[in-house]
């Protein structure tokens, strides 16, 4: 089942003030694709298209999209070695991603998102929603900082994150974090002792009234092997049972062990 051709008499409204943003739609599925990129033009946005996902690799040095959205299954290259390679490039700040799955595939999400992914939408699915959660992740993306100051910076221990810079580190070493793991980092530090259910996590760190509530489990876990000397016994963002997850800023708690620079691959 695809989506509906849009009604011309009634195009979402732009969702992002000042000049159009790019997006980059890849699917190989045309009447799909046209469908999408027929939604995503009538609410502002410049688009391009790739069937496959070689040809998204391509696209995406070309046309260096501001936003991409990613079908998994794809000829030639899936979604989510597209998605991987896009997370690996040194081409500037990483470009966000709006996954298109089926609904059969929850594990094809969660690796999504352990790559990094902003958001998906799963198969069959509203173009005007789709239109709306980018225009979500672009704004969160493109939202301007805080001005840095000595008062901004949050420290718990030998943990530090700033804020204003978008950095943070773990006795003295910087930690590798998706723009949502930031934000999730910030948001538990901000907020020492208190215990947040998934679904206000999902509303004050995402900014979603709905969503699939493992997103942010997945982030969770992802933030405590980063941080965490043990990821397993976690002490710092740990779990509360049948209420949520509490930042508890102990002070001796020892850092993780040396070694390659937490944000790595999480199928390697």
């Amino acid at each position: 089942m695809h989506p509906a051709t849009p009604p011309p008499s009634a195009p979402p409204p732009v969702p992002l003030h000042g000049p159009p943003r790019r997006v980059l739609v890849v699917e190989d599925d045309p009447t799909v694709a046209e469908v999408v990129t027929g939604y995503l033009s009538r609410a502002g946005y410049t688009t391009r298209h790739a069937a496959d996902g070689f040809a998204a690799l391509d696209r995406a040095t070309e046309f260096r999209p501001h936003l991409v959205v990613l079908d998994l299954m794809l000829p030639g290259l899936d979604g989510l070695e597209v998605c991987r390679r896009l997370r690996r490039s040194d081409d500037g700040p990483a470009v966000p991603v709006v996954m298109l799955t089926a609904r059969g595939e929850e594990a094809d999400r969660i690796l999504g998102l352990e790559l990094g992914a902003d958001d998906y939408v799963t198969k069959p699915f509203s173009p005007r929603e789709l239109v709306l959660r980018i225009g979500s992740v672009l704004r969160r993306a493109e939202s301007a900082p805080p001005a840095a100051a000595p008062s901004a910076v949050l420290c718990a221990g030998d943990l530090r994150a700033d804020p204003g810079g978008r950095r943070a580190d773990r006795g003295g070493r910087e930690l590798s974090l998706t723009a949502r793991e930031f934000d999730l980092l910030v948001f538990l530090m901000r907020h020492p002792g208190q215990v947040f259910s998934r679904e206000e996590l999902l509303a004050r760190v995402w900014g979603w009234e709905f969503g699939d509530l493992s997103t942010v489990t997945v982030h969770v876990r992802r933030l405590r092997e980063k941080i965490e000397a043990d990821p397993a016994a976690p002490r710092l963002v740990t779990t509360v049972w049948g209420a949520g997850y509490r930042f508890d800023p102990v002070e001796d708690v020892p850092p993780p062990e040396p070694g390659p620079l937490p944000g790595g691959d999480p199928l390697s």
